[in-house]
């Protein structure tokens, strides 16, 4: 009996791990992608807010790749309730081949979830709209800390589109501070 119930709580905890990294309904990860031109600063321009964010404004990522072939991660916000900057280290690996923008990013070891760019500017890799395992993560990125208003509207509703609940989405700001 005892042996039945850990098979059935390891099969759900791994299904539930699995489903951390999947991708949502609707979301195809752009095919094609060059992990090499990915690599450098991205700025968050829109997001659908979560805890781990929760008011932090000028958010950045920044990408390299590692020796091993994953991606090193390193994401920046300021709290400017305290003025203090916060940053999260983390490593992303590829969740099949390296040509579809289909990762897992893990930030503590074992917890892994779903990044998968499904717009790109597949021309200059100027912006991307990137979600997570579900519908409740978004994020549009751009190489530049502001992007072009009509652009950001068509992208928004190309989010809608396949089910995100972009009325939700909020403006990060990287413009002036109070913080010294």
């Amino acid at each position: 009996m005892h042996r039945i119930f850990a098979t059935a709580a390891l099969t759900l905890l791994l299904g539930t791990l699995m489903a951390c990294t999947g991708t949502p309904p609707g979301v195809e990860p752009v095919q094609g992608f060059e992990v090499e031109r990915y690599m450098g600063r991205w700025y968050e321009i829109l997001r659908l807010d979560h805890r781990f964010e929760r008011g932090l404004s000028h958010v950045t990522a920044h990408y390299s790749l590692r020796e091993d072939g994953r991606v090193r991660v390193i994401n920046r916000g300021l709290d400017e309730a305290t003025c203090s900057w916060r940053e999260a280290e983390g490593t992303a690996r590829f969740r099949g081949k390296a040509d579809r923008a289909s990762l897992a990013v893990s930030f503590f070891f074992g917890i892994s979830g779903g990044y998968h760019i499904f717009a790109l500017d597949e021309e200059e890799y100027r912006w991307a709209l990137v979600s997570g395992p579900t519908h409740g993560y978004l994020w549009l990125l751009a190489r530049e800390p502001e992007l072009d208003p009509e652009l950001q509207a068509r992208l928004v509703a190309k989010a809608a589109d396949v089910g995100f609940p972009t009325s939700d989405l909020i403006q990060v700001h990287h413009g002036a501070t109070d913080c010294p």
